[in-house]
């Protein structure tokens, strides 16, 4: 039995990010924003926002890349990765990011033809010993 599965639906933060890794192989970076709506105890509705990273390999990151823009909706089915780094400040470094197994797409609200059937839902099978982890990168600072 694997526990660390994660299901979890939004959409884009922004366009994903596509590349490549030296062996070649594909992987495709982007996060999406997650709501929960519930009533706090004085019956006041919240929305809260999770941000939550993606990491898809080889054909589903191509996939990913070609179909999905900034706002389109997504259903990601994955595992709970943790990257732990010391930064150049010799301070230790965390983050966690899913890695995906298999990517459904909402409808794109920008397209309204009916040829989006092909990119519904696409699946992949993730092998550990296919990838190279690498070191994340720090996080660049905004310039004021």
């Amino acid at each position: 039995m694997y526990h660390g599965l994660v299901v979890i639906e939004g959409n884009l933060t922004q366009d994903p990010e596509l590349g490549a890794i030296p062996s070649g192989r594909s992987i495709c970076r982007f996060s999406i924003a997650s709501n929960r709506y519930y009533r706090n105890a004085e019956k006041a509705l919240i929305n809260e926002v999770s941000y939550v990273n993606i990491d898809t390999w080889g054909a589903l990151a191509e996939s990913c890349g070609k179909y999905l823009r900034k706002g389109r909706g997504v259903r990601v089915v994955g595992r709970l990765k943790q990257d732990r780094w010391q930064g150049e400040d010799e301070k230790m470094r965390e983050r966690y990011v899913v890695v995906a197994e298999h990517v459904e797409f909402h409808p794109d609200p920008n397209r309204n033809d009916t040829s989006q059937a092909e990119e519904v839902a696409i699946e992949t099978e993730t092998n550990d010993n296919d990838m190279v982890f690498e070191q994340p990168e720090e996080p660049k600072k905004k310039k004021k």
